[in-house]
């Protein structure tokens, strides 16, 4: 069950899936939008008869200095990367009690572990994704819980940064990068793990990462 707001490259996405043999559904999703986030898992549900996994995958990260007053961005960054994370625990978790079992993994980052300069916002964003994440898995013995913190991912993460000499930097920063298939197979993993075991968290970085 997929979501995301440019539903067409979900379509394309679920129509290669399908042409593999996979059950796919697509809808369109805005985690900043607390009702689309519970509708498209009702639509799970109706459409699956269940919820295993969630994945809270959604993102932005515009980064620039503090002084710069991109206040617009920090707020974006907080919706998009807390108050998502959060709706889509909302939206699971009844569903998650319902069935005594569930499964959330939330998309952090290595920027979560240390602040850096142009970062303070982003950086505190994905901070709270890394505690919202423990505190659920302590709160609730029936939910599996998983953050999985990538380095420099192939994506489209840094075309939101507007301040152009952070953009020039992270430019360069990110030519070392690993392919978005490495985050997914760390992602395929933990879920694969059995009944019982919960993989809390797993970094995953170029190897010759810094």
């Amino acid at each position: 069950m997929l979501g995301a707001r440019r539903t067409d490259r979900l379509e394309k996405l679920v129509a290669a899936l399908r042409a593999q043999g996979a059950t796919a559904e697509f809808q369109a999703l805005d985690v900043t939008d607390r009702d689309s986030v519970a509708d498209i898992v009702r639509f799970a549900r109706e459409r699956f008869g269940r919820l295993d996994v969630i994945v809270n995958n959604a993102g932005v990260m515009p980064l620039s200095p503090l002084d710069a007053l991109k206040v617009d961005e920090w707020e974006q960054m907080v919706d998009v990367n807390i108050k998502g994370v959060l709706y889509g625990i909302a939206a699971a978790l009844p569903v998650f009690a319902q069935q005594g079992h569930g499964h959330v993994i939330n998309t952090s980052s290595i920027a979560a572990y240390r602040a850096i300069p142009t970062g303070a916002v982003y950086c505190a964003t994905k901070a709270a994704v890394n505690f919202i994440t423990e505190g659920l898995r302590q709160e609730n013995s029936y939910v599996r819980t998983t953050i999985i913190s990538p380095g420099v991912t192939e994506s489209e993460l840094a075309h939101t940064i507007t301040h152009d000499a952070t953009a020039k930097f992270i430019d360069e920063y990110r030519k070392n990068s690993i392919p978005a298939d490495a985050i997914a197979r760390a992602i395929a993993f933990a879920i694969e793990q059995p009944d019982g075991v919960d993989v809390n968290e797993i970094v995953v970085r170029p190897t010759a990462a810094n």
